[in-house]
């Protein structure tokens, strides 16, 4: 049945007219038929603890719905305002200076910028621990100008502070949760497990009284397993499905899903196999250069559009999929012209070499989220690799692995992103020059020495092979007639407050 997926998806695709078709069913929406039933793929534990499960989409939307940050990105990827109701930017770069808006905090009390100042810094500094050369490696301080202004203040100035800041990792929110745009609400007669969501903002009489909250505006919102959440809409009990990734495309044609119904977002980003840190037999194998270069040559990515029939979607075998804000194109693996054959040839030669010198090589531990998809790429790893006389196993995400998936949308277009994201800080199979490269970008004293030292950071990070880049992430929604306002993102981000046409 995957051979009808192509049809089904592409018809939906950014390039077959997507948004063209959203506005012909705008007709037929009808804001007044109940609360928005939303079900997003992932595990409850998401809602209860979101910081510690980013980027898990039910993480991610938790935040963006109840604790924005200074900025928030709208369906089209674009920024707007949020906490921050107004910004400018000054000293060419290095000054960014926030108006807040009036806002309360659950508990009633209202948001001061010595707050909000407060706790961005602490979120700034726990970004730049993961991502020390990003736009946020020149910030000096976060300060409160008066009761509703702070500073952001910069040694140098960096592009993509705004994307960064709308990240849901930059959620400003205190222990009793966040400043909206919506708010839990307690409510009978709704399952346990599903949060209500009211709008924090409220529309007033002429006499300053609260008038009721239109049943449209409501959202009730599940995070559950992706087989749970197709059905759930199929039966017409849920009006949206978010977080769909490739690990669970699979399931929508066995399950009977309309065309029209699917959205596929044209989003940019990692999706691959992060070699790991290990110790013991493991490391050793993963430390031999042309061990690494044989793991990663040996994977035939022409397969992989036939495993995931998405229209429009492109594999690729370098870590930076565009040129984006280097000084030029991208570099370009070494053995990437060659046939399959060969390349497994020359792995097989390099992996004889490993034999003589150490014996039999471990078997590499593969880790892979849930679904079918997961399944059907590690039939693909499991073959490939044993192309080259290597064993696989495969292994639960939170598990030790040799092998990580890294499947994730890019937070701004620049190569420093894709690179951070790889970067020594995150316990990957790292190369120590290109981070020297990195650290040596974020002290540059122009513009283009920045990127040049990026520029040589990238090629050198290419050439070390730790990482398995095989194409762009999916990610699908499911998406209700009733939902007018819903667009496909370049940054997977689908507000709830943006479902309809009109404001809600």
């Amino acid at each position: 049945m995957l051979s009808l997926l192509p049809h089904r998806l592409l018809a939906r695709s950014p390039l077959g007219g997507l948004v063209m078709m959203a506005m012909m069913l705008g007709s037929c929406s009808d804001e007044g038929s109940g609360p928005v039933t939303v079900s997003v793929i992932g595990d409850p534990a998401d809602f209860a603890k979101p910081l510690e499960n980013l980027p898990d989409p039910g993480s991610k939307l938790f935040l963006e719905t109840t604790a924005q940050g200074l900025v928030a990105f709208d369906a089209d990827g674009e920024i707007l305002p949020a906490l921050a109701q107004r910004w400018i930017v000054e000293d060419d770069g290095r000054s960014y200076i926030f108006r807040l808006r009036r806002a309360f905090w659950p508990d009633g009390r209202k948001v001061l910028a010595k707050d909000v100042g407060r706790l961005l810094m602490a979120r700034i500094e726990a970004l730049r621990r993961l991502d020390p050369a990003g736009p946020l490696d020149a910030v000096r301080d976060v300060v409160a100008m008066t009761g509703e202004v702070i500073e952001i203040r910069l040694a140098a100035p960096r592009p993509y502070v705004l994307q960064m800041l709308a990240q849901p990792q930059m959620a400003i929110l205190s222990r009793e949760g966040g400043t909206g745009p919506y708010r839990r609400e307690e409510r009978d007669g709704v399952r346990a497990g599903a949060l209500v969501l009211t709008p924090v903002e409220r529309v007033t009489n002429e006499s300053g009284d609260e008038l009721p909250i239109p049943p449209w505006q409501t959202r009730i919102v599940r995070a559950e397993r992706a087989a749970l959440a197709i059905t759930r809409f199929q039966q017409d009990k849920a009006d949206l499905v978010l977080g769909g990734r490739f690990s669970d495309l699979p399931l929508l044609v066995p399950a009977g899903v309309d065309r029209d119904d699917v959205r596929i977002d044209p989003v940019q980003g990692l999706l691959g196999l992060a070699m790991m840190k290990q110790d013991g037999a493991n490391g050793k194998l993963l430390e031999d250069d042309g061990v690494r270069r044989a793991i990663s040559m040996a994977i035939d990515r022409s397969r992989l559009p036939v495993l995931f029939p998405v229209g429009g979607w492109a594999t690729t075998e370098q870590i930076v999929p565009g040129q984006f804000d280097l000084p030029g194109p991208p570099a370009v693996p070494d053995w990437s012209g060659l046939p399959m054959e060969d390349r497994w040839a020359q792995g097989q030669a390099i992996m004889k070499r490993w034999r003589s010198d150490n014996g039999d090589p471990p078997t590499l531990r593969v880790a892979l989220p849930a679904g079918p998809g997961s399944t059907l790429l590690f039939g693909l790893v499991r073959h490939d690799l044993g192309m080259i006389g290597l064993a696989v196993e495969r292994v639960d995400m939170a598990a030790d692995a040799d092998l990580r998936l890294v499947d994730e949308v890019a937070a701004y277009d620049s190569a420093i992103w894709y690179l951070g994201r790889i970067g020594c800080a995150r316990k990957v199979h790292c190369s120590a020059e290109a981070e020297a490269q990195l650290q040596a970008a974020s002290l540059a004293s122009s513009l283009d020495e920045r990127m040049a030292r990026v520029a040589q950071a990238e090629a050198l990070m290419q050439a070390h092979n730790g990482f398995i880049a095989l194409g762009a992430p999916v990610r699908w929604s499911l998406v209700a007639q009733r939902l007018t306002g819903f667009m496909p993102s370049p940054r997977a981000r689908h507000p709830l407050n943006h479902l309809f046409r009109s404001t809600n």
